[in-house]
């Protein structure tokens, strides 16, 4: 068993479109490597500041993310016998290839899928107006009136009688 606390480069496209680990971003890893009969299983936690834009306001954000990864390196030769013996799930286990483990897609399934679907800058952000792009923060009251397309007509109506009244009263 070893132990191994080092801290990393993140690699490229560690994240969504909206928020993720940017490339060459420290990630501090803690790992404990233990060998096992079928191969070598790596365990720890992995921690980064992934950076994006909040969902609702387009404000820059910055969050630390920590996740847990976990994986069994199995021995080429263990993993060749498995196939042999049809097993099915063998062509899905990782390999250590040279007495190397390349955790990287285990990292990136950990922490992308740890990412928040939606990040937001407050749990009440209010967001942006729909209509003209306001940030709602900056003016709480800010509306619009806005009439339902399907009463436009009657509207209209309504408006042509009060212009009709006015010029009966002049």
């Amino acid at each position: 068993m070893r132990e191994v606390a080092t801290v990393v480069a993140a690699p490229a496209d560690l994240g969504t479109a909206v928020i993720g680990v940017p490339e060459g971003a420290d990630l501090t890893l803690g790992l404990r490597l233990e060998a096992v009969m079928e191969g070598v299983l790596v365990s720890g936690v992995v921690r980064g500041t992934a950076v994006g834009e909040c969902a609702r306001c387009l404000d820059p954000i910055s969050q630390e993310v920590t996740v847990r990864v976990q994986e069994l390196f199995v021995y080429p030769e263990r993993a060749e016998a498995a196939e042999e013996a049809g097993d099915e799930e063998a062509e899905d286990e990782a390999l250590l290839i040279d007495d190397q483990a390349d955790i990287e897609p285990v990292v990136r399934d950990s922490l992308v899928t740890a990412l928040p679907f939606q990040p937001l800058c407050r749990p009440d952000c209010p967001g942006l107006c729909s209509e003209c792009g306001a940030r709602l923060e900056d003016d709480p009251e800010h509306h619009h009136d806005i009439v339902d397309p399907r009463w436009a007509a009657l509207q209209t109506m309504l408006e042509e009688s009060s212009v009709s009244d006015e010029t009966k009263e002049s």
